[in-house]
């Protein structure tokens, strides 16, 4: 195989890996914009959309507030971590919410 071959293997495999690399990067641009926004916003959605109200709440790393939304009517929830610009994201959501309050094993028991 001559330079110019090899040369223009090269040239078409950057190009390749450019345009891979753009693409990739876009959707996943686009699928945070999808599950990303103001705070306010996501709670009507969660409320009015599928009745779920904030069940608890916690500050995560970065100072992320870290929140679970359900429903006591269809067990759906919601998972949100909101960093402090104020934007909200959706982490995970499911359904069959179950609250429970479990005590903790007693110290030296196998847990």
């Amino acid at each position: 195989m001559d330079t110019f071959a090899k040369t223009l293997k090269l040239g078409a495999l950057t190009a390749a890996a450019a345009i891979y690399l753009i693409t990739t990067t876009d959707v996943a641009a686009q699928s945070a914009s999808r599950n990303c926004a103001p705070r306010d916003a996501v709670v009507e959605r969660l409320a009015e959309g599928y009745g779920e109200t904030r069940q608890s709440v916690g500050i995560g790393s970065n100072n992320a507030v870290v929140e679970v939304f359900a429903s006591d009517e269809t067990g759906s929830w919601t998972i949100t971590v909101t960093v402090p610009g104020g934007l909200t994201c959706l982490v995970a959501s499911g359904q069959a919410f179950e609250e429970t309050a479990e005590a903790l094993p007693a110290k030296g028991s196998d847990a």
